[in-house]
């Protein structure tokens, strides 16, 4: 007999399963179906689109089709076209559909708010005083005008509901009469295919028109339309990336970006409007959809804020600093260490583990990417990091591609910042200096592929003097949950300011000497009794200006003044 087969398969599983087998094989006819295109992908769904209305019972816009295609060949790699912009069709038609379902928020916070209004109607019923009583006779009024609210509403969202699903109902019978009839024609039926072509689907059209014309006269509780912002929801849902449209309180945000990274980081205002730009720019959906988000490299002495500004970026756009991938660079100084970061080969140890940058870049596309102090790492790891800056992309051990167009890559690297603290050189002498020890360290095609080389400049005492309020601030945050106030007088703040400086260090001396003559008497007050919860501890300089003092008065005062002409107790903490 003859038989007529036709399979679908991957080329991977034809290779493995059929080719094999070459009589197996040579009986078939290859058919090479590729990923359609964008364009292509818009054509199929305005095809299925009849098919998920009638399934979830709501509309699809034109618009979501165009942006489900679009956005899912943008923003999800991992899969193909037409199928993920398929499932982002079905699920957003899905979370709308239950949206209907459930009920309108203003109608929940009613009902809760009745509730509430109910139990205390209860419990002031108990009470005999004249107070309670007229507080009882207040609540039934106002009981009562919601409860009538509430009843208005929910007859109003009854009624938007019931013909919603009357909408849902006729476009079912209209897609079943409509299958009916395709399948009518093909077996020559063609007494029942005229009878639902020419009075039943007809029939069916003006009734859908009527209710979808019915349902759309006034304002509505309930939205019954799939549209492109239900579509980036959904993307941003499952990648993490925020391609929704920018709220109020987002585009606030982007547009100070700088200063909010600058309450964290003290100067270096050239590396933080880099990197701030780069976000505005994938953000407001005008970046290049082939690079990453932004490419730098930060050089400077240590302790200026390098590692900070990343830290700070993490922190500000995702609002928490831990929410970045860091790689420490120094970890990856042997030529073998470097398929550690796309994972080993296969056939070698590890092969099943992943790499460590690329499988934390799948797991978090939208992200900030530190590789710190790039200098100490294998000079083969830039060859390896050559087709993420310029194509966004990078193939693992076991061939996946992962996707980097979403992430800002930061490298950070200490190379040439002996001539930063040079006092003798002018800046722009500094820079040109610093620019030809990278370009003698890195192959030009590295260089070439960076958005920007950003040279960060030794501190100052200005800058220092506004890092000791900043971790004074922060010290004082930490004490709050301990109900203690932190008083540091004027003269303090200026003793730890010059005392802490040094161009070379940065900010990591005035970090460790204010651990020693803050941090450490606190400490010892706490342990020791001298200092308990609820006291107001005030640090100045010591008599003989070695050293500063703290002391606490004991009390629930209002926190010290530096301004005020209190007198100051001079004691250390442990003479109480």
């Amino acid at each position: 007999g003859e038989l007529r087969l036709i399979g679908a398969t991957t080329l991977d599983e034809y290779r493995q399963f059929i080719e094999k087998d070459a009589a197996l094989e040579r009986r078939f006819q290859q058919v090479f179906v590729g990923e359609p295109s964008v364009e292509d992908t818009v054509a199929i769904l305005r095809g299925l689109k009849e098919r998920y209305e009638a399934h979830h019972k709501v509309a699809i816009a034109d618009s979501a089709l165009v942006a489900a295609a679009a956005m899912s060949n943008r923003y999800i790699t991992s899969r193909q076209l037409p199928d993920k912009a398929i499932d982002l069709i079905d699920e957003a038609a899905s979370r709308l559909r239950m949206e209907i379902d459930s009920a309108p928020v203003e109608i929940d916070e009613l009902r809760r708010s009745v509730d509430r209004l109910k139990l205390e109607e209860l419990a002031l019923k108990k009470e005999k005083d004249d107070a309670s009583k007229q507080r009882l006779t207040k609540l039934r009024d106002d009981l009562a005008e919601r409860e009538v609210k509430l009843s208005e509403l929910e007859k109003r969202w009854e009624t938007e509901r019931s013909a919603l699903n009357r909408v849902g109902e006729l476009k079912t019978k209209l897609d079943a009469a409509r299958i009916q009839a395709d399948r009518a024609q093909r077996e020559g039926n063609l007494e029942q295919a005229s009878r639902l072509l020419y009075a039943e689907i007809p029939a069916l059209e003006r009734d859908l028109a009527a209710a979808e014309s019915a349902d759309n006269d006034g304002p509505r509780m309930v939205n019954d339309q799939v549209t492109a912002d239900d579509i980036a929801g959904v993307i941003a849902a499952w990648t993490g990336i925020p391609v929704d449209r920018l709220t109020q309180g987002e585009t606030e945000k982007l547009l100070h970006l700088e200063a909010e990274i600058g309450k964290r980081l003290i100067g270096q205002k050239k590396a933080v409007k880099a990197v701030a730009e780069a976000v505005r720019r994938t953000r407001a959906g005008i970046s290049d959809a082939t690079r990453p988000t932004g490419s730098f490299l930060f050089l400077g002495p240590t302790g200026v804020g390098k590692t900070e500004l990343a830290k700070a970026l993490a922190d500000v756009l995702f609002d928490d600093e831990k929410a970045m991938i860091r790689i420490d660079m120094s970890e990856y100084g042997e030529k073998f260490s470097v398929s550690r970061l796309v994972g080993a080969p296969p056939g070698y140890v590890g092969y099943e583990a992943g790499g460590q940058l690329t499988e934390a870049v799948r797991r978090r596309p939208y992200s900030v990417v530190l590789l710190d102090e790039v200098e100490k790492a294998h000079p083969e790891v830039f060859d390896v990091l050559l087709q993420v800056l310029d194509d966004g992309r990078l193939t693992d051990g076991q061939g996946r591609t992962v996707d980097f167009r979403n992430t800002i890559l930061i490298l950070t690297s200490n190379l040439g910042s002996q001539f930063l603290v040079e006092p003798d050189l002018s800046w722009d002498e500094k820079e040109r200096a610093v620019n030809e020890v990278v370009r003698q360290a890195f192959k030009p095609e590295f260089v070439n592929r960076l958005d920007d080389i950003v040279v960060f400049s030794a501190l100052s005492k200005d800058d220092l003097g506004a890092i000791v309020e900043l971790y004074i601030d922060r010290l004082q945050a930490r004490l709050s949950e301990r109900r203690l106030e932190l008083a540091v007088t004027p003269a303090a703040r200026t003793w730890l300011g010059e005392r802490g400086y040094d161009p070379v260090y940065g900010a990591r001396p005035l970090r460790r000497l204010m651990q020693h003559e803050i941090d450490d008497k606190l400490a010892t007050g706490l342990l020791s009794g001298a200092v308990r919860d609820g006291d107001i501890v005030r640090v100045d300089v010591a008599p003989d200006g070695e050293g500063l003092v703290a002391a606490s008065d004991g009390d629930l005062r209002p926190a010290f003044d530096a301004g005020d002409e209190d007198p100051f107790i001079e004691a250390e903490l442990l003479d109480e």
